[in-house]
């Protein structure tokens, strides 16, 4: 007998969390016909300010088209795919590359779309309903206690037990306490600040992604301007003994806008953040009996630079979904699927940390030789486009190298 043919009041799967990874997981195990709960602390009318995760890559676009067909051409027809790709040193640009056009067909799918992270759960959300995901929002987890056989869930209304537990209940998880799963690595103390700006749809600006080493208009930080479905979203790195006060501040960045961009988007300030460059992984993926899985920020932290959090996230989920079906339909294999699952994507994020990580070194170098190399990159990247290539993609860290689940690169 497989351990979907559990007892009545034994759930073969809970999922916990329902943001975009926690949503993608309930999708998955969907796709495997496998009946799915999902629990959330919070009301189903929450508001979630602000964009977020913006990039949605193809390797995530695909994975999603796999467990909720036609969801990839949703979440591409609702966002944007910039076309051109800048980067300026100084006040100079050093690279720029425009993609020609691409006719639209059933079968391409482009590197990424753009669009706020409030819109990508909007769809995953709908896309969970069409596939018959039951809901119970407002049920904080207190708890998580595993056994050889099953999972009991402590909730605020009351006990439940299942099979296995997908734990996407985010960075302070319930889930991945309850477990002693401790995170392991480090935070950068220096801040950067987001800021999402609505666009003026009569006189927008270009449709492009523009990174600016050391901007002359904001004492020599670098600025990146990334458009996203209806706007677009600055983000300033901030030197060490900046305060959030001068930045952070919504009447800061109104200040320092305009140096940035037409001095008409002070007004069209929508949404204002900071975050700090985070470097932790989880010690396990998986508890001690192979119930527990762990995805996204429940088992990582990354920077945001090179979307890597809600992109890993969204890898991490499927994996578990195809490990936690696989358990359920081959008992003897159980715990080599959840094995198989913990070990890859640990591997993964510790890549993903170990790329950001790269990237912090280049966006913040403590070494004077580096900033000589960004100076000299920047004067060859005239006769030397390679340089102008180099100084285009290194703010982004590595993309390639992990030894990750097949169905998903990141």
């Amino acid at each position: 007998m497989s351990e979907t043919e559990a007892p009545q009041d034994v759930l073969p799967v809970l999922v916990v969390g329902a943001g975009p990874v926690g949503l993608t997981a309930a999708l998955a195990l969907r796709s495997h016909g496998l009946p799915v709960v999902l629990l959330e602390a919070e009301p189903e009318d929450r508001v979630r300010p602000g964009s977020r995760a913006l990039f949605v890559h193809r390797e995530s676009l695909q994975l999603l088209g796999r467990i909720s067909p036609g969801l990839d051409r949703t979440l591409v027809d609702h966002g944007v795919v910039w076309p051109t790709r800048r980067t300026v040193y100084r006040g100079r640009e050093v690279f720029a590359r425009t993609y020609p056009p691409r006719t639209p067909s059933a079968d391409f799918v482009p590197p990424f779309t753009s669009l706020r992270q409030v819109e990508t759960e909007r769809h995953l959300l709908a896309a969970c309903l069409r596939a018959g995901v039951r809901f119970r929002w407002g049920t904080p987890v207190r708890g998580v206690r595993a056994f050889e056989d099953a999972v009991e869930v402590d909730t605020e209304r009351g006990p439940l037990r299942a099979r296995y537990v997908i734990g996407a209940d985010g960075a302070r998880s319930s889930v991945r306490r309850s477990q002693e799963i401790t995170m392991e690595g480090d935070r950068s103390e220096a801040f950067h600040v987001v800021v999402d700006i609505q666009e003026d749809a009569d006189d927008p600006m270009p449709l492009e992604r523009v990174f600016t080493y050391e901007h002359p208009g904001l004492g020599g930080r670098s600025v990146m301007r990334v458009p996203f479905a209806g706007g677009f979203q600055l983000d300033v790195q901030c030197k060490d003994d900046d305060t959030p006060e001068d930045w952070a501040d919504e009447a800061a960045v109104r200040r320092w806008v305009p140096r940035v961009v037409p001095a008409k988007y002070a007004e069209r300030v929508l949404w204002v953040s900071r975050y700090h460059f985070l470097h932790l992984v989880a010690d396990r993926f998986a508890d001690a009996h192979r119930r527990v899985l762990l995805v996204g920020e429940a088992s990582h932290l990354f920077p945001p630079f090179g979307a890597r959090g809600m992109n890993s996230g969204i890898a991490d989920s499927v994996a578990a979904a195809d490990s936690v079906a696989e358990a359920l339909n081959t008992p003897g294999r159980r715990l080599r699927a959840v094995d198989e699952f913990a070990l890859l994507r640990r591997e993964a994020a510790l890549f993903n940390s170990d790329a950001a990580r790269t990237a912090l070194d280049h966006l913040r170098p403590k070494r004077r030789l580096t900033r000589l190399r960004q100076a000299a990159g920047a004067a060859l990247a005239p006769v030397l486009p390679s340089c102008g290539e180099w100084l285009e993609r290194a703010p982004y860290g590595p993309r390639n190298g992990a030894r990750t689940n097949p169905r998903g690169r990141y």
